[in-house]
């Protein structure tokens, strides 16, 4: 194959790829942009190669497949085993949520813990963390949707279960749609069907049903709502 052959291949995978941005949401752009990047660096590498340019074609190939590992490794790529995320915040507490199994972990943002992970704290820990934010209905919501999943009879080892239950209304304002994206573990611009397939998802695991959250069922199907409408 000659020199003018590469060149026409090129130009028409130019093309293409100029098309699919066009056509794709800003989400799926990004992830095009991750994963296709180090793809092109090592397919144009390798064209240079058979055309007799490996001084600058095996230098290309080799950058482009250390990137494609390292996003991998990262766990970026949709589909080869990388863990989708939600992130829902209140006043007190940072949590992520697992879209495939349903589990949580956070980081505490105020009092005397602050910054510590709940993972790494104690029942007693977070019992008396629990005690220090009754007056905050959403973090105490929370945190008592961490502690049913980490500690299912943490209620009936302790006194501090009277006051707000799961069900407690939000207090730290009207959920913005930047927040929305952050609780669907989505990225700005995402497709209609991308929110809807990630409000399934999480709501297979967390639906109060299934043994999940009334507080953080309420907060998905809010996010989806300020999506959608």
């Amino acid at each position: 194959m000659t020199a003018p052959f590469y060149f026409l291949l090129l130009t028409l995978l130019g093309f293409g790829l100029v098309y699919v941005f066009v056509k794709s949401p800003p989400a799926q752009i990004a992830r095009l942009m991750r994963i296709g990047l180090p793809i092109g660096l090592i397919v144009v590498g390798g064209l240079l190669t058979l055309i007799g340019r490996g001084g600058i074609g095996i230098p290309l190939a080799g950058i482009g497949l250390a990137w494609f590992q390292r996003v991998r490794s990262a766990g970026m790529l949709s589909g080869s085993g990388g863990k989708r995320a939600s992130t829902v915040r209140s006043a007190a507490f940072e949590m992520q949520l697992d879209h495939d199994t349903g589990e949580m972990d956070g980081r505490v943002l105020t009092g005397a813990a602050e910054g510590r992970i709940l993972s790494e704290l104690s029942q007693s820990e977070l019992i008396s963390i629990y005690a220090d934010i009754r007056s905050d209905e959403e973090s105490v919501a929370l945190l008592e949707a961490y502690l049913d999943r980490r500690f299912p009879d943490w209620r009936e080892d302790t006194q501090a279960n009277a006051g707000t239950g799961e069900g407690g209304s939000a207090t730290s304002g009207p959920m913005t749609k930047e927040e929305a994206y952050q609780v669907l573990g989505l990225e700005p611009g995402a497709s209609p069907e991308e929110i809807r397939l990630a409000w399934r998802n999480l709501m297979k695991v967390l639906h109060p049903d299934s043994g999940g959250s009334a507080f953080l069922a309420a907060k998905i199907n809010a996010a989806k709502d300020i999506l959608l409408n």
